[in-house]
């Protein structure tokens, strides 16, 4: 029996948040940003080879990163692997995923899942994921999988939705950007609030019809290429059109104007991971609480701080509280972890300055 579920990896972002770790030849879906053994790309594939069968797994990825998914997924296929030839946004690589799996399976239910997630309860994240698939397999609905908040955070977008009674699916009213603190803890207290996790899950047919409908632009380049998905020209095709794709994420074009809209409220442990604030929360903590994965350490009224170092490195810190210290090859960044938000910022400030030995 052929099995008609099929997940697509995001996997072509640069990580600038995580800057100076996370780099632009090296970002942090590479990294073993957990300490692990593995990078977030390598746990997330195979968190996944329990949803579905191997070859029905692809990456999405920048063609600058070919190479690097091939050295941390040496098991995959090469017509498993996805580039875009420029970075246009999530809403082109989605519709290009979209094209494809019509191709392979005109009864596809998709998956579209970041690379780069920390999922403490992988067992429910699993059964969460194959529930999902299930209900969209039978119903007209794009869903997005929404994470119960455990605090009012401001580092993550919200989505408000209507409770539907007897079933696990809501109906979304609206999405809301980041908030400021004091409208995330009235969302927190609301009830009806979730954070957006990025995970997307419907069936091929639905999602044709929502790109058709809602990002005509982009529905019309690609349709050209249905003579060359899953053959030896795709690529050619995809390398030729690609760039003139609009540069705009799947929120905006799709899911913010669709009215089939759902999401399945979870938790399953959930962090994006988008900033050292994220990653620092996950992490053990010593009884200063503070996280220092590597390095050699020498700490004095030091406390709730984030240092990464090299091995081989000694760092002497007194007096600091609630700071980040990343000691990255050519850059020290020494920041409040309250205004991570700006890391962001200081990288594309280096970028507008070509000062990309540093990027």
């Amino acid at each position: 029996m052929k099995n008609h579920n099929y997940v697509f990896i995001m996997a072509g972002g640069v990580g600038s948040r995580f800057w100076p770790q996370s780099r632009q030849a090296c970002p942090k879906q590479f990294i073993d940003i957990l300490g692990v053994g593995k990078s977030l790309l390598q746990l997330t594939y195979e968190r996944f080879l329990k949803v579905c069968p191997q070859e029905n797994i692809f990456v999405v990825t920048s063609t600058e990163y070919h190479g690097l998914i091939l050295e941390h997924l040496p098991e995959i296929e090469e017509k498993n692997i996805l580039c875009e030839p420029c970075r246009n946004n999530t809403a082109p690589g989605i519709a290009y995923a979209t094209f494809k799996a019509l191709a392979l399976d005109p009864d596809a239910c998709m998956v579209i899942a970041p690379s780069d997630h920390f999922i403490l309860n992988e067992a429910q994240f699993v059964k969460d994921i194959n529930e999902s698939l299930e209900i969209v397999a039978k119903q007209d609905i794009l869903l997005t999988l929404g994470i119960t908040p455990t605090r009012p955070d401001t580092g993550y977008g919200y989505i408000n939705f209507e409770k539907t009674p007897g079933s696990k699916i809501c109906k979304v009213l609206r999405f809301t950007e980041k908030p400021v603190l004091e409208k995330a803890k009235e969302f927190l207290a609301d009830g009806n609030y979730v954070w957006n996790a990025g995970i997307f899950i419907w069936n091929v047919n639905t999602i044709m019809r929502a790109f058709e409908q809602y990002s005509k632009e982009l529905y019309d380049i690609f349709k050209e290429g249905i003579p060359y998905y899953n053959t030896s020209g795709e690529q050619d095709f995809i390398n030729t059109h690609y760039k003139n794709t609009p540069k705009i994420s799947i929120d905006y074009a799709i899911m913010e104007k669709a009215d089939n809209v759902s999401t399945m409220p979870v938790d399953f442990g959930w962090s994006d991971l988008g900033t050292w604030a994220s990653l620092y929360q996950v992490m053990e903590k010593n009884p200063a609480n503070n996280v220092i994965p590597a390095g050699e350490h020498q700490l004095e009224d030091t406390a709730d701080c984030i240092i990464q170092l090299p091995k081989d490195k000694l760092a002497v810190i007194r007096g600091l509280k609630d700071y980040i210290v990343i000691d990255n090859k050519n850059v020290l960044l020494i920041y409040p972890k309250s205004l991570e938000q700006e890391i962001k910022k200081i990288a594309e400030q280096l970028k507008e300055n070509e000062l990309h030995n540093y990027l």
